[in-house]
């Protein structure tokens, strides 16, 4: 029976798979984040064709993903579960999860209408003929697909499940894995950040709705994505996916650890659109700070949300004040990889972990001219620094706010 979880067990992270622009794999990706290599370019995938006369939209694809299913699934697995299970099966072999009992392995997906592009393709592709659609599309568009996919592929027999929190679902994916782990209900639960595969109506909501970049930047998408500089006009969108192994500590000494998950805060702020709230922003710091035992002075290291919208860098700037994070270093993986929507708290939380682990932290592309210089910004150029407490911010439409502390191993 399960039971109340506890704060005091630690939750290590045993494995980590990533896919973004700059490549499939842990070692790609960590290379790509010190050169700060440049990958944006304008969308071609099909269905993200802009309106007749409307500027192109800018953004990171992936690669097509190495084949790890068999044909008869990958023949009906969408881009963003064949992504899944790629990042899936190198956090699954990372954390040697063949060895663990398969009733005692969780997955929690963190989603946001993942199938977006390919379920409006097929509504096309049959408009005139809907009785022959086909009988899978009745569940393959779903987000429990991603998780029906993976769990019939590696023996994950503990639970799975799906949760939607937009931008933030990869966090709260973590959240909800760390709660499953502390309250013993599993040994081992796996967060997957799920591709959110953007149609080209969803593109030109957000860009109507203000919050997207790079309109004026198609001839310069690299200078596109520019989180708390100055010249920041939207966020610019970033395919990408990743998994995170959570095990208990105490059952974890047998595997390495990039990681210790230490404190959690996800709080609502009630708002119901794109408003941030810096008093959101800060309840959840507070809370994950309170839950770890300590103060934000105890924060060495603070990777941001920091997606690019004039808005959001702003009051997430009012969060740093608050909290008095001025002695902190601070960077945005957005700025290279683009925002991974549904999968960034999760590729983001990878990227502090690899950081952790090699003593160094990753530039900010384009951070030329930061809205607010009284902050210790990783700017240009990597730097050493030595991280034993960091603090992961994702916040997610609909007045979502959270935020993770890591503990060095």
């Amino acid at each position: 029976m399960s039971k109340a979880p506890d704060d005091r067990v630690r939750i290590a992270v045993t494995g980590i798979g990533v896919a973004s622009g700059l490549g499939y794999g842990k070692a790609a990706f960590l290379q790509g984040l010190f050169e700060a290599r440049g990958v944006f370019s304008e969308l071609t995938r099909h269905g993200r064709e802009p309106a007749g006369g409307e500027p192109p939209f800018v953004g990171v694809e992936l690669d097509e993903p190495p084949n790890v299913l068999p044909a008869r699934l990958a023949r009906t697995a969408t881009l963003s579960s064949r992504v899944a299970m790629a990042v899936l099966q190198e956090a699954w072999q990372d954390a040697g999860l063949d060895q663990v009992d398969p009733e005692r392995i969780g997955l929690v997906v963190g989603s946001s209408n993942p199938m977006s592009r390919e379920q409006a393709l097929a509504a096309q592709r049959y408009a005139d003929r809907l009785e022959f659609v086909p009988p899978r599309h009745g569940h393959m568009f779903l987000s429990s697909d991603i998780a029906g996919l993976c769990t019939s592929v590696l023996p994950i027999r503990g639970f799975s499940q799906s949760v939607d929190a937009a931008s933030a679902s990869g966090s709260v994916a973590v959240i909800q894995a760390m709660d499953a782990v502390r309250s013993g209900r599993v040994d081992v639960c796996i967060a997957l950040g799920a591709l959110q595969d953007l149609s080209g109506y969803d593109l030109h909501a957000m860009r109507s709705l203000g919050v997207m970049g790079g309109a004026d930047h198609a001839a310069r998408p690299g200078e596109a994505c520019r989180p708390m500089d100055l010249a920041h006009n939207g966020f610019i969108y970033g395919e990408a996916s990743a998994a995170l192994v959570l095990m208990r500590k105490d059952l974890s000494m047998s595997h390495k650890s990039y990681g210790d998950l230490i404190g959690a805060g996800h709080i609502a702020d009630g708002s119901r659109g794109p408003e941030p709230n810096s008093e959101g922003q800060v309840r959840a710091a507070l809370n994950a700070l309170a839950q770890a035992g300590l103060t934000a002075k105890q924060i060495d290291f603070v990777n941001g949300h920091a997606t690019g919208t004039p808005q959001g860098d702003f009051e997430e700037c009012r969060t740093y004040h608050s909290l008095e994070l001025h002695h902190a270093r601070i960077n945005a993986t957005k700025s290279i990889v683009g925002h991974g929507m549904s999968a960034a708290g999760a590729l983001e939380l990878a990227a502090v972990l690899l950081q952790i682990k090699e003593g160094r932290l990753h530039p900010t592309r384009n951070l030329e001219n930061p809205i607010d210089e009284s902050f210790d910004w990783i700017k240009a150029e990597p730097v050493s620094h030595e991280i034993r407490h960091a603090l992961k911010f994702s916040f997610g439409f609909g007045g979502i706010n959270t935020a993770l502390v890591i503990a060095a191993p």
